[in-house]
Formats: structure tokens, C-alpha cells, sequence
């Protein structure tokens, strides 16, 4: 099973979901992919400094734009905050989780969202059986 889990400039929430869910999933029964509507030239640095706090370094990762393509095989896309931009993947189940961007946002409060978000993946994936 893929999951998708997108957001608009794939720099923060969707790399965290997809880190978090790579580390908990078995990845013999589902692994992850981010990506953006409008993917940025990096992942934000608050985020990479939040996530180098719990041992997860995306230094080496590359924001990447989510296509049809990409797309294709998935069986769940999980958008975050890109509304109408985010596209709809035929034949995908689809959830959306609002989370608040990180970018520019104090560390106090990435952390927050970061830790959100790992709630969120722990409990899609335990639902789900891919632990």
C-alpha cells in the first residue's frame, strides 16, 4: 500500500507525516511518499531542526511535486491544508487532517505540530494494520 501525504509546498507537514509513518509502518504492508501542489526549493529549517530532536534527519530530502503520476498507485492520499489545490486521486481513499504550517512558526510551537502529527500517523497506522 502507498500513502500519499501531500500539503502545498511539501516543506514541512507532509515530511513529517511520511518520515513518521515510514519509521512506524512495516514497510512489507505500506510505506509513504510526500509531496506538493507547489512543491518549495527545501524542507523548511524549523522543521528540520524539530525533527532532528526526535532523531529523524530530512537534510537529504527534496520537496516534490505531487502528479498524476506519483499518484497513480497510491490507495490513500492524505492532504493537509491545500484545500481546493490539492487533487483527487481516482481509485484513492482520501482523508484530510487541517494542521497548521509550520514555516516561520517558533520551534515551541513546531514541536506541537510535529508531535500532532505523529499522534495522527501512529493512530492511521494502528487503524489501518500496516504496524
Amino acid at each position: 500500500m502507498i500513502v500519499i501525504f501531500a500539503c502545498v509546498h511539501n516543506a514541512g507537514r507532509s515530511q513529517v507525516a511520511a518520515a513518521f509513518f515510514n519509521q512506524l509502518a512495516d514497510p512489507a504492508k505500506a510505506r509513504a511518499l510526500s509531496a506538493g501542489t507547489q512543491p518549495g526549493e527545501r524542507v523548511h529549517p524549523e522543521v528540520l531542526v524539530g525533527m532532528r530532536e526526535v532523531g529523524i534527519d530530512l537534510a537529504g530530502v527534496s520537496p516534490q511535486k505531487l502528479t498524476s503520476e506519483l499518484a497513480a498507485d497510491a490507495g490513500w492520499i492524505v492532504t493537509m491544508g491545500c484545500g481546493d489545490a490539492c487533487p483527487v486521486v481516482p481509485g484513492a481513499q482520501r482523508d484530510d487532517w487541517p494542521l497548521e504550517d509550520p514555516k516561520g512558526k517558533p520551534i515551541e510551537r513546531v514541536r506541537e505540530i510535529r508531535d500532532d502529527i505523529k499522534v495522527r500517523v501512529a493512530a492511521f497506522v494502528e487503524q489501518n494494520g500496516w504496524g
